[in-house]
């Protein structure tokens, strides 16, 4: 568990879930790593020593050292979304800062040995689950990273505006599978393993977590007013539909740009060029697998 994820509550969390567990008839072992290296650490020696299942409690940046434990293994990987963002549990349908009601889904999924089989995006050497960031997104990263204050969400609010008042398109090179490469212009280009990031913003809507493919959303050229028109539709989707974007899928995705940083599970990756992978059921979820839909 992130002990401080959303500010305290996976701490709070983990002892619930814990509790649905052990009431439910499983040993329950606890690990905290110092930071976040130790964390993942502790993470792969449990792994590697045959325990049952890894059990992540936190947000998606304790979900990304998770996911670098069981990726490729046959452990599988239960989720107790308890950060701030949660993208990942998001994308999931699974409960979001519910954390008995997520053990709940976990304990039935271990008695029932069923679980789900998703796809898991790697990108420089390391794996993700929900979206990298690139672009107008990834700049109010870099510059909320850099301010101390204030504190929380707002800070992000003020890097959005700082980055409003700088705001250019930027010249991308972008390569789909073995297709050519395009030289294109846009505000952004998001890679969706998953649907959301940032708390909810469903950049990349309608990708799924079984398809094999990235989902890639790309933001084109437009001015600041088109932009603050199109953002808050990103919370519902609905900016899919607009002229400005543009969309793919992709098994692989390579992108370039200069003096832009990569992020993926809100981790920053280092600057680009870039090129994500898709990774067909790469880890195995503890949750019940999707209903068949019929027609």
């Amino acid at each position: 568990m992130n002990p401080t994820a959303g500010r305290g509550r996976g701490a709070a969390a983990a002892r619930p879930a814990a509790r649905v567990l052990r009431d439910a008839g499983f040993r329950v072992r606890t690990v905290v790593g110092t930071d976040a290296e130790d964390a993942a650490a502790r993470a792969k020696e449990a792994v590697a020593a045959g325990t049952g299942a890894l059990v992540a409690v936190g947000g998606d940046g304790l979900l990304s050292l998770a996911l670098a434990a069981v990726a490729g293994t046959r452990t599988p990987l239960g989720v107790i979304a308890a950060g701030s963002g949660n993208d990942f549990g998001r994308s999931l349908g699974l409960p979001v800062r519910a954390a008995a009601e997520a053990a709940g889904v976990i304990a039935r999924a271990l008695r029932e040995d069923t679980h789900r089989a998703i796809d898991l995006g790697r990108v420089a050497g390391r794996w993700y689950g929900t979206v990298l960031a690139t672009g107008f997104d990834s700049r109010v990263n870099d510059r909320g990273n850099r301010m101390r204050l204030p504190l929380g969400r707002f800070r992000y609010d003020l890097a959005i505006l700082a980055e409003l008042a700088a705001f250019a398109p930027t010249p991308y090179r972008l390569r789909l599978d073995d297709g050519p490469v395009r030289e294109i212009e846009a505000t952004l280009i998001a890679v969706g393993n998953g649907t959301s990031y940032g708390g909810g913003m469903r950049i990349c809507a309608d990708a799924r977590l079984d398809d094999g493919l990235l989902d890639v959303t790309v933001v084109g050229p437009c001015s600041r007013a088109t932009l603050l028109k199109v953002f808050p539709r990103v919370y519902r989707g609905t900016h899919l539909a607009h002229p400005v974007v543009t969309r793919y899928r992709a098994g692989r995705v390579a992108l370039d740009a200069a003096g832009l940083t990569g992020y993926a599970d809100g981790e920053p990756l280092g600057p680009l060029p870039l090129t994500a992978t898709a990774h067909p059921a790469a880890v195995r979820l503890l949750a019940p697998r999707p209903k068949a839909t019929g027609g």
